[in-house]
């Protein structure tokens, strides 16, 4: 891979989001239209100037296999449209693939679309029947997989069980505030920690508040030639770097791995960091949105991106850093815990929350320095990780 990547050689023009949450009344078709129309409008184009489009999805079969799921709402009849998957790093993805196809010359303008519509179609939640062991771990769930890590990351640092809980609980009540300010959000409620100690237990040391929820959504981006992004906007966002990275599809059997760090995030950082020219995270990057499918997964992130020490991210927690006023605001938009995971959706819509920010659109939630922002996803057992790095700056 070449040093420098990505670096600056792309730009997004207009992003889109649609209302996350139980949309009952709204077929996928609908959320998709919802999410591209905002990103045409936003860039100011007409969808006849979309040269090539790149949808993510993982459970929607119903509607259309290949691209077809996407070039029929939209009527993209005759542009290439590929669809990609790659469990929940599926709408990065999408975001990946479209800034390839641009950067390599291909393209000029393009469309990078991830969705999901998970209410309706039975689907029970994420990682029921995960276990890949027919023997050692049949039926291990999502939850389960999470309270090891934080069991695991609880005994390896000294933590007791009450102060641990505080932590990530800490963490549930930062997302829900910031969240409570996002319109587009599903849950949008303020929660208390006292609630988030006392909410009955998923999967311990996990309770209610600890998980986040099934939810419907699409989220878009248009994307093009870096050199020509300021003949749309006056504020493009410039692509500063991409990460993914695979690991084992059962890395818990590998003998050094212990649930505390996951390798795909570190090696998925690594590259987007040196892509971007960042040598320190901690102080290079001015806000993030990441994977908090768990409160104990934030905490995890924190150290796998480098934003905290090793074994010292409940420091940060206690001591502010990662709030809306802090050094290294964390889920400005609420993450999963508000917005719930419609798998395909998520990295798109972490790229829309970056994207607004970096342009100081997000009112109340608005931090106050803004200049380089990263979305991060983690996906499978977990197994694979995606890290885009955003800066509203060129050069």
């Amino acid at each position: 891979m070449r040093k420098e990547g990505i670096r600056d050689r792309v730009a997004i023009i207009g992003m889109g989001c649609c209302k996350f949450g139980e949309n009952w009344d709204k077929g996928p078709e609908d959320m998709i239209i919802e999410a591209a129309y905002e990103a045409y409008e936003d860039a100011g184009i007409d969808p006849k100037e979309i040269q090539a489009a790149w949808v993510g999805t993982t459970t929607s079969h119903w509607v259309g296999m290949g691209g077809l799921a996407l070039a029929e709402p939209l009527k993209l009849h005759q542009i290439p449209v590929t669809r990609v998957e790659n469990w929940c790093a599926t709408g990065h993805e999408a975001f990946r693939n479209a800034c390839f196809g641009v950067a390599a010359g291909m393209y000029d303008i393009v469309l990078a679309l991830g969705f999901e519509k998970l209410k309706d179609c039975g689907f029970p939640g994420l990682g029921a029947g995960r276990g890949v062991h027919p023997v050692m771990e049949v039926r291990r769930t999502a939850p389960s997989s999470f309270a090891f890590a934080a069991n695991r990351y609880f005994h390896e640092y000294g933590l007791s069980y009450e102060e641990g809980k505080r932590a990530i609980g800490m963490i549930a009540v930062k997302n829900h505030h910031n969240g409570s300010m996002h319109p587009k959000a599903h849950f949008q409620a303020e929660i208390t920690l006292e609630q988030v100690l006392n909410a009955p237990i998923i999967s311990s040391p996990l309770g209610l508040y600890d998980c986040c929820g099934n939810s419907d959504g699409a989220a878009a981006a248009i994307i093009c030639n870096a050199e020509i992004a300021k003949r749309f906007r006056d504020d493009p966002i410039y692509v500063k770097g991409i990460g993914l990275a695979q690991n084992s599809i059962a890395p818990h059997f590998e003998p050094e791995f212990n649930w505390t760090t996951f390798a795909a995030t570190q090696n998925a950082s690594k590259q987007a960091y040196e892509q971007a020219g960042i040598e320190n995270p901690r102080e290079e990057i001015n806000l993030a949105v990441v994977h908090d499918c768990f409160t104990i997964t934030e905490l995890l992130i924190y150290e796998d991106l480098g934003f905290s020490p090793r074994g010292r991210a409940r420091e940060d927690i206690e001591g502010g850093t990662f709030t809306l006023e802090g050094k290294l605001p964390v889920n400005t938009d609420g993450g999963l815990k508000c917005f719930g995971h419609p798998i395909g959706a998520s990295g798109l819509r972490m790229c829309y929350e970056i994207y607004k920010q970096l342009q100081g659109k997000c009112g109340k939630r608005q931090i106050k320095k803004a200049n380089r922002g990263l979305a991060h996803t983690l996906g499978g057992h977990p197994s694979v990780s995606c890290v885009v790095i955003l800066g509203n700056e060129k050069g």
